[in-house]
């Protein structure tokens, strides 16, 4: 029986991070102009890499914040702010891709691949910030 016994705090990380998953979620397609999820499901390969790396981006601290977290709290504090700069990311890359949503929702792929590596970079800095 012993080698279950971290299930419960399994269970419990588990659920956090997809609860924070999906509130990551909500809060980038309520803050992005264009419309992601209908996009992809019309076949758009830009919107799909934009939301790819984003939610990678995304992931990769949140795996941190589970990693290193001290407490169930701690780990909620910091997939908090995981969410937080990935939604900067999004913004501070804006003023850098002209007409950014437009682009995406017309399928141009080289400023979503740009958005989705930037996510992916600032997720790894933010992951390798939370080793403290």
């Amino acid at each position: 029986m012993t080698t279950i016994s971290g299930l419960p705090a399994f269970l419990a990380y588990f659920a956090v991070s997809l609860g924070l998953t999906a509130l990551y979620l909500v809060t980038y397609l309520t803050a992005t102009a264009h419309r992601e999820i209908a996009l992809v499901r019309e076949g758009n390969l830009a919107a799909s890499l934009a939301l790819g790396g984003s939610l990678l981006g995304y992931s990769i601290p949140l795996s941190a914040a589970v990693r290193y977290a001290g407490s169930l709290i701690d780990c909620i504090v910091w997939g908090l702010v995981a969410l937080v700069v990935q939604v900067a990311i999004y913004w501070m890359m804006r003023p850098l891709l002209p007409n950014l949503s437009r682009r995406i929702d017309e399928g141009e792929t080289a400023p979503a691949v740009l958005l989705g590596a930037a996510s992916l970079a600032g997720g790894l800095v933010n992951a390798a910030c939370m080793s403290y």
